[in-house]
């Protein structure tokens, strides 16, 4: 089984004994960190308005990247894999009702339970689809292994 390459800061959480949980804090701090950059830049760094569509891409880019972390390693487990995307959805959500202090426009465009509601209802998404995936894998192997089961005792009945 070939190593796994360390998230940046996690021996800062190996006090967190629970994989999900260490997983999803770490995800919801890069989360915010890159929705703070995001903010800060769009308000405070005027050079910038007149690439603020590449800006919006580029944040969009590193937050669903970002997203897909919890997916990616905890893709054989889908409770696991909801729990620290819930986690790090968390994180962000509280993080951008403490931004809604700051900038008082963020409210208008979305609310703090709309954007906690999107990312809990989109890692439920995935973790559903992710479970599906595994029922099926896990059914078609046993289908399989029932087969050569059976046709590998069927042939040694019919020898002579």
């Amino acid at each position: 089984m070939a190593a796994r390459t360390p998230l940046s800061g996690v021996r800062w959480f190996l006090w967190m004994r629970n994989d999900s949980l260490r997983i999803g804090t770490l995800t919801g701090i890069y989360l915010s960190c890159v929705l703070l950059a995001w903010l800060l830049v769009a308000n405070y760094i005027r050079a910038l308005d007149a690439y603020a569509g590449p800006r919006n891409i580029a944040a969009s880019a590193i937050i669903i990247a970002l997203f897909a972390i919890p997916a990616l390693r905890f893709h054989r487990d889908p409770g696991k894999l909801f729990a620290a995307g819930l986690t790090a959805w968390t994180l962000l959500t509280l993080v951008y009702i403490g931004a809604e202090m700051f900038f008082h426009l963020l409210e208008q465009r979305v609310e703090g339970l709309q954007v906690f509601m999107l990312g809990a209802v989109s890692y439920g998404i995935i973790a559903l689809l992710d479970w599906i995936l595994l029922m099926c894998v896990e059914a078609r192997h046993r289908h399989m292994a029932q087969a050569r089961a059976t046709g590998a005792s069927a042939g040694s009945r019919h020898r002579h």
